[in-house]
């Protein structure tokens, strides 16, 4: 496993971070304890020193915790994420940060997350969504520095609203952000263009997510492709999207001149390939899935000519109406 820096702060984290969302319960359905228990370890065996949680997860914060105790001589880094307070996703504009973060709801949430977890800290603290319209308004600042003084956290992050990387440019070049937390893939590009050039002119880490397009850059999402009742990927790959995500996984396995279950290897390529990047959390909730993305952390970005033939595969799509 190789290691980033998170931005200029002094952490050190594997390039492969464990995404555990999946591992909650809270949207994907299928999801075993036991089995997350096992990945998780093996993932830590392996290397990766950073897990990403958050409260809206539902039981990952008590299984992440779980086993960050149970492995307490590999130092592994934790990071969560307080919801906002009115509950909505994405943050739309106009609205006050003191409906959103208030510095007594963050408290509160990181109390029971500290709770939930059984940890005496996180590495890092996240505000689940973002807009820049925040900066310099509200007391969510004041509590962030005293929460770090008072050592229940060491960083603070935001995890940026869902193929909107514009919306914390702002509070990136403020100074007030440690980390980012970003959707990056070979299909949403996006944030290249702006958001890491000035994370790396402000010293911010950047931790990508959705890395593989919720499965869709893995080869398995085909035009049959269905889910069980109650799982959250039934929206996100709705109507004629799997035949779609298909069409152009084929177009780039052609184009890139690989075999097709060489897909997922190059997708998570891609997104290591970005110097701005200091990790990537994909979901890993079996061993398989454990053993085959960490293996990728090896020092061999792809080519020059390779991300120019990906270039041309960027993909505006609007999830959400």
């Amino acid at each position: 496993m190789r290691y980033r820096e998170l931005g200029s702060s002094g952490l050190s984290v594997s390039e492969i971070g464990y995404g555990a969302w999946g591992i909650g319960e809270s949207g994907w359905v299928g999801a075993s304890e036991d089995e997350s228990v096992r990945a998780l370890h093996r993932a830590i065996d392996l290397g990766v020193n950073f897990i990403d949680t958050a409260r809206g997860y539902g039981e990952s914060e008590r299984i992440v915790g779980r086993v960050v105790r149970e492995r307490t001589g590999d130092q592994v880094r934790v990071a969560t994420k307080v919801p906002p307070k009115n509950g909505m996703w994405p943050a739309p504009d106009g609205l006050d940060p003191s409906e959103t973060f208030p510095g007594a709801h963050i408290r509160e949430s990181l109390e029971t997350s500290l709770l939930a977890a059984g940890l005496d800290h996180f590495d890092v603290l996240q505000f689940h969504v973002w807009n820049d319209d925040w900066v310099g308004r509200g007391d969510w600042l004041e509590t962030i520095a005293e929460l770090k003084q008072e050592g229940k956290i060491g960083l603070f992050g935001v995890s940026v609203n869902d193929h909107r990387p514009d919306s914390t440019l702002e509070l990136v070049r403020s100074g007030n952000v440690d980390s980012v937390q970003v959707i990056y893939n070979i299909f949403d590009q996006s944030p290249a263009d702006e958001l890491f050039p000035a994370c790396e002119e402000h010293g911010v880490g950047v931790i990508v997510r959705v890395a593989l397009d919720e499965g869709g850059l893995t080869g398995r999402i085909t035009a049959g492709t269905t889910f069980p009742e109650g799982d959250w990927r039934n929206r996100y790959f709705r109507d004629d999207r799997p035949a779609q995500v298909e069409k152009r996984v084929a177009s780039i396995v052609a184009d890139l001149g690989i075999a097709p279950d060489e897909i997922a290897e190059n997708a998570l390529r891609f997104v290591l390939s970005s110097p701005a990047v200091s990790t990537v959390i994909p979901g890993m909730r079996t061993l398989r899935n454990v053993e085959r993305n960490t293996a990728l952390s090896d020092g061999h970005p792809l080519s020059a000519d390779q991300l120019a033939v990906l270039a041309g595969h960027r993909w505006e799509r609007n999830f959400y109406s």
